[in-house]
């Protein structure tokens, strides 16, 4: 028995202008199981029904509905962003409070959060981290992850989306020319700004969400006037209302948990079968030396524990340039 996945309209079929007698559909999941030795596939795509017509609620202080709510209002979800959730205390990006755990956790103690504070059973949250590129460690990059919580049918799934596409970015000025130069250079007034003096955590006075002149200005000379070294710390401000370039890669990282949603386990059917591991080793075009390169792709469910293998998702071989023993 073969379990296919599915998502609307009844679309496409090999060989047949009918569907088959031996495609059943699942009354919970809404997926079809095709019974029987055909090597014919046959794919449907019928919305499973797990989500919809109900409220999900949307972790978030920073405007994220702007780009998450659109997006899972197509599972038929109706997103709320509550107006008395804090999730600042779950680590904020100038350091003055401190993250708790990982990114992951960290989000999904925001979901967590919004489940509690409002008795709902469906919670969105996203988190985003920035740090250097593993193998480019002078680029920036950024990994935003959007968690979704089904308390009903106990469902986690993440999405989530690695740019590098972000203007993070810092810099210790000592005059209002160094700051307009940093600001020039990351995307200002189109992307915020963030002035302390000393270091961020100790500071006495930090000044967020800076897009005009005048709030540049007025933040930049007074840290300089109670600055103890007579420098200041200006960065990127990285919220999301304050940075279109971060608030695009959450739109991604929406999409990309929209797509694992609508990717069903082989086995059981449960909505999230996605990638948990990416498998090293594709072999080199010329001396078929095993590279650094996927040669495959590890998909497991989470609800029954069912995995499989993709090989050679990006192609069979890799190109020579990529192997270490043709190029050193």
């Amino acid at each position: 028995m073969r379990m296919i996945l599915i998502a609307p309209p009844l679309h496409f079929y090999k060989n047949s202008d009918r569907i088959p007698q031996n495609i059943k559909f699942s009354s919970t999941i809404k997926c079809a199981v095709i019974s029987g030795n055909s090597d014919l596939m046959y794919f449907t795509t019928k919305m499973p029904q797990l989500f919809s017509n109900r409220v999900a609620i949307l972790a978030t202080m920073h405007q994220k509905e702007i780009v998450i709510a659109p997006l899972l209002e197509q599972l038929g979800i109706k997103v709320i962003v509550p107006q008395n959730l804090n999730t600042d205390v779950f680590g904020t990006f100038t350091r003055e409070i401190e993250r708790p755990g990982t990114q992951i956790e960290a989000a999904r103690l925001k979901a967590q959060k919004a489940l509690a504070l409002t008795g709902e059973t469906l919670a969105i949250a996203s988190e985003g981290t920035f740090c250097p590129h593993p193998s480019l460690p002078y680029i920036s990059t950024n990994r935003e992850i959007v968690i979704f919580l089904d308390k009903e049918n106990e469902l986690e799934i993440i999405g989530e989306e690695f740019s590098l596409e972000t203007n993070h970015n810092f810099q210790i000025i000592q005059n209002i020319e160094e700051a307009y130069n940093f600001a020039k250079k990351v995307g200002f007034p189109e992307h915020g700004l963030i002035v302390t003096y000393d270091s961020p955590k100790n500071s006495g006075e930090i000044f967020k969400g800076i897009i005009t002149d005048e709030q540049l200005e007025d933040a930049v000379n007074f840290a300089l006037k109670n600055s103890s070294n007579g420098k200041v710390h200006i960065e990127t401000d990285m919220r999301a209302m304050y940075n279109p370039t971060r608030m695009k890669n959450i739109e991604k990282a929406t999409r990309n948990l929209l797509k694992k949603i609508n990717t069903f386990c082989p086995s059981c059917g449960t909505p999230g079968f996605g990638i948990t591991q990416r498998i090293k080793g594709l072999p080199c075009a010329s001396c078929h030396t095993p590279t650094l390169l996927t040669r495959a792709l590890k998909y497991q469910c989470k609800k029954c524990g069912f995995s499989q293998e993709e090989l050679f998702p990006d192609g069979k071989y890799a190109d020579p340039g990529q192997c270490m023993y043709c190029n050193p």
